[in-house]
């Protein structure tokens, strides 16, 4: 290669990124459903997707949920994906208001496979997953092995951990 050859351009690798979607409200797709159908056909190159199920509401919200989980695979970092998915969110009619109250749709990155990741407003793994059965659930439907990079343990064992029935007092 002589030194006036251009090199060629370096191939952006695509990570795998495990995106919780969820929704209580109808939005200008129709009910929660229609609106995480929607969601995924927006969020680019789905290769896996767990099914819709549907949740009790955490905090005042009093609208049960649907939920379900996506992997999808981008060329992003976190932080540049996180963007474009609260720019879904706002195309979907969420508008900005209370932690847990009702809104068309939430989308949350919960794991991706280049490990941890922390930057202002974001951290992945997602803090709260390990505590969300309908995130981990649908999670272990789709990639049961998959280890979270700060515990070590398996979606099939953090799942596990959070279904198992909590002793009365």
């Amino acid at each position: 290669m002589s030194p006036a050859t251009p090199l060629p351009p370096i191939a952006q690798v695509a990570t795998t990124y495990a995106i919780a979607l969820g929704s209580n409200r109808r939005g200008r797709h129709g009910a929660p459903e229609r609106e995480i159908v929607a969601a995924l056909n927006a969020v680019g190159r789905v290769v896996a997707q767990s099914p819709i199920i549907a949740s009790a509401p955490l905090g005042p919200s009093n609208r049960r949920y649907a939920n379900a989980v996506a992997l999808i695979e981008s060329a992003e970092d976190p932080s540049a994906l996180l963007v474009r998915l609260k720019r879904i969110e706002r195309e979907a009619g969420r508008r900005a208001g209370r932690r847990w109250g009702s809104r068309v749709l939430d989308l949350d990155i919960v794991l991706w496979s280049g490990g941890a990741w922390s930057s202002p407003g974001l951290t992945v793994p997602h803090a709260a997953f390990r505590t969300r059965g309908f995130v981990l659930g649908p999670l272990a439907s789709l990639v049961p092995t998959w280890r979270d990079p700060l515990t070590g343990r398996t979606i099939r064992q953090l799942a596990h951990v959070v279904d198992r029935k909590r002793p009365r007092d």
